[in-house]
């Protein structure tokens, strides 16, 4: 569908889509004023839920998520309003007050009219007495059917009830308003007081019970022991931790499990490093013989004393360092001492050469570093030993430490639990926790005047909505009209090519022989410029050939038109034209023209066809039951039209519709270009797809379509 396909339509209806919405407005302007005016009645009831809350979080903190809870409670009392038990309530009384008031809220329906004093007796018990017991109206009962019947058609029944009656809560306080809407101010505050009425007595039929004080009181005392004994477990617990010395058991454990780990690492690391340095001092003994051994150690005797001295002093400093759990303040005094040994071991290699004949004394310095380190690491290994002693000896008596404060830690979780149970049931039921609600309608209900009704935007919204219907209908009118309407559309429908349009002329009596005369120039130029172009295209696809064969689908969509049209068109370019008319079945040409000479007589008796000094001849026929090739055979008719192009520069043949089937093709064996006429606002049938692909099957001899009367 095209858009302008949508806005031609528009155009087409645009009266009907005017008149339409404004007899909609009008119709909606008078309805309206018959409408019944509408009353809305409401109340509040307040239920303290707010006071209650705040009572209880302020003193005993027993809601953690007040403002969730609140909105719970407001949930639980608008749903209990609604429940259809307190709705069949008001019901009852309303049917009950119109059946026995003289002044009913509203006329009994036609089918309950006749309704006698009796049955009405009747129903006023079983209403009074359903209300009493607060019981609904069955269906599987007989009587009591025609009773929700009887609500049903009086609109008291439960459903019409809830349509007009809003419950909600009125923003944050502690409000909940009540409202019915209905066409009597008195029927909207009877339903409104009636129901709160209703709910409040059932809310504190059903909550507000007595609550049995024996059972407080024996809660009470065994909260009491409880407590007492909770409290001896955790004084025991606190006098053996004291007694005991014990703070954090479990972080003393993991104190000491750290260390015996951290002691253990550097044990492994000292034996590591013993092990290295014997091995060194082993592989620089094995390079001096017996002689000079013996020579090193008397001629160092003194140095190795001062060195010695010096080692002790280092010994006991690194016992003290690993005591302290390798504490850094003890760490500058050693690397001090280590710098001391170093210098009188570099003193006693300068002052005394080991041998004249060997220069050794690198390997000499080395050993005696070696060995240093050596003990240093061997004396660190003991004292590794000693503090590891001690910790596992801790280790083994925090042990029995935490079995015993496990046991009580148990006991005195199992204890709290207990406590904790009895206490909440306690809180249950003692009835200084236990508040109850205390729900109170703030104000009766009253009359009231009749709530504004606008009736201005019901009528615009009437107005637009029958607009829109009137609109949507025009669009699937064009979304589903297969109508050819543009060239376009012709050729996505055919997928054959078209030449041009030629618009419709208003006058239908202009006279086509006049067509090109000067005093026709202003009715008739878009016509003549669209034909114009229709003969150039013509002409691009004759090139040079001189029959032209101009058809349709069926009759009436203007082929003769275009035929006449063309041949005045090309005389008036000076070109001798010869139009046959080669619709026997309707030879509408020969009937206006009458011309002088016809086909009968051409093709079978070959009489000679005098131009008569005309620009344009026209070759007639005399209609009836005939063909082309019943008239003479095909090769004599093709030698007769060869010497008609001779004669003539274009040979126009108005043919007949494709449905008259051979009538048309007979004539398109002799042509040399055929196009076709196509009345716009037409659609394509199922029977004429076939003539379109008899078209198709022409190939190179069809030369487009012309879409006319556009």
């Amino acid at each position: 569908m095209k858009r302008s396909s949508f806005f031609t339509l528009l155009n087409k209806y645009k009266y009907v889509i005017i008149i339409i919405p404004l007899v909609t407005v009008i119709a909606a302007y008078f309805l309206v004023q018959y409408l019944p005016d509408q009353y809305v009645s409401s109340t509040q009831i307040s239920t303290g839920i707010i006071d209650v809350s705040r009572n209880l979080s302020s003193k005993d903190n027993l809601r953690n998520d007040q403002s969730n809870e609140i909105d719970r409670e407001f949930s639980n009392l608008t749903s209990i309003i609604k429940l259809k038990k307190l709705i069949d309530q008001v019901s009852y009384q309303l049917i009950i007050h119109d059946l026995s008031s003289s002044v009913p809220f509203r006329s009994l329906d036609q089918h309950f009219k006749d309704l006698g004093d009796t049955a009405k007796d009747n129903a006023l018990l079983i209403f009074r007495e359903k209300l009493k017991k607060g019981e609904p109206l069955l269906y599987n009962k007989a009587d009591e059917k025609a009773l929700i019947d009887l609500l049903v058609s009086m609109k008291y029944d439960e459903r019409s009830l809830r349509k007009d009656l809003k419950i909600s809560r009125d923003g944050e306080s502690d409000f909940i308003n009540v409202s019915f809407t209905s066409e009597n101010p008195e029927l909207s505050v009877f339903v409104v007081n009636t129901l709160c009425k209703a709910f409040i007595g059932y809310y504190n039929k059903e909550n507000n019970k007595p609550i049995n004080s024996n059972s407080a009181d024996i809660l009470s005392n065994l909260l009491v022991e409880k407590r007492k004994a909770l409290n001896e477990k955790k004084d025991e617990f606190q006098h053996y931790k004291i007694k005991n010395g014990i703070l954090n058991l479990d972080e003393q454990a993991k104190s000491i499990y750290e260390q015996i780990s951290a002691y253990n690492d550097k044990k492994n690391q000292a034996i590591k490093d013993i092990a290295s340095y014997e091995g060194a001092i082993k592989s620089i003994d094995e390079r001096f013989d017996p002689k000079e051994r013996k020579y090193i150690e008397s001629t160092i005797s003194q140095y190795n004393q001062s060195i010695t001295g010096t080692e002790e002093q280092l010994h006991v400093l690194n016992d003290e360092y690993v005591h302290s759990g390798f504490n850094p303040k003890y760490k500058p005094a050693l690397d001090s001492l280590k710098k001391q040994i170093s210098t009188q071991i570099n003193t006693g290699s300068d002052k005394y050469l080991t041998n004249p004949l060997v220069a050794k004394d690198d390997l000499v310095k080395q050993k005696m570093t070696l060995e240093v380190s050596r003990d240093l690491a061997k004396y660190s290994v003991e004292s590794i030993n000693s503090e590891l002693k001690e910790l596992n000896a801790q280790k083994s008596r925090i042990v029995p430490f935490d079995a015993i404060v496990k046991t009580y830690e148990f006991d005195i979780n199992m204890a709290s639990q207990e406590y904790l149970e009895l206490l909440n049931k306690y809180n249950q039921t003692n009835p200084q926790l236990n508040f109850s609600l205390k729900l109170t309608q703030v104000e009766e209900a009253t009359l009231d005047g009749a709530e504004p009704f606008n009736k201005v935007p019901l009528i615009i919204f009437c107005g637009l909505g029958s607009l829109f219907l009137c609109l949507l209908m025009v669009f699937i009118g064009s979304f589903y009209d297969k109508k050819i309407k543009e060239p376009i559309d012709l050729v996505n429908s055919t997928h054959l090519p078209v030449l041009g349009s030629l618009n419709e002329i208003e006058d239908p009596n202009i006279n086509l022989r006049k067509l090109w005369d000067v005093e026709q120039r202003h009715n008739t130029r878009e016509f003549k410029e669209l034909l114009r172009s229709v003969r150039f295209e013509i002409d691009q696809e004759l090139k040079g050939e001189k029959i032209l064969a101009i058809t349709s689908l069926s009759e009436g969509e203007g082929k003769t038109v275009l035929a006449t049209s063309l041949a005045y068109s090309y005389a008036a370019i000076n070109k001798k034209v010869l139009l046959i008319d080669g619709n026997f079945n309707n030879p509408t040409i020969s009937k206006t023209i009458e011309p002088k000479f016809y086909i009968e007589d051409y093709f079978v008796n070959k009489s000679y066809i005098d131009r008569d000094n005309n620009t344009i001849t026209v070759l007639g026929n005399q209609g009836g039951d005939v063909t082309l090739l019943e008239i003479n055979d095909e090769k004599n008719i093709q030698n007769d039209l060869n010497d008609l192009k001779l004669r003539y520069d274009i040979i126009l043949m108005d043919l007949p519709p494709l449905n008259s089937l051979n009538k048309c093709k007979e004539w398109i064996l002799f042509a040399n270009k055929v196009i076709a006429v196509f009345e716009v606002n037409q659609s394509i049938s199922r029977e004429e797809t076939r003539y379109i692909a008899y078209l198709k099957n022409l190939k190179d001899k069809f030369a487009g379509w012309v879409l006319n009367k556009e």
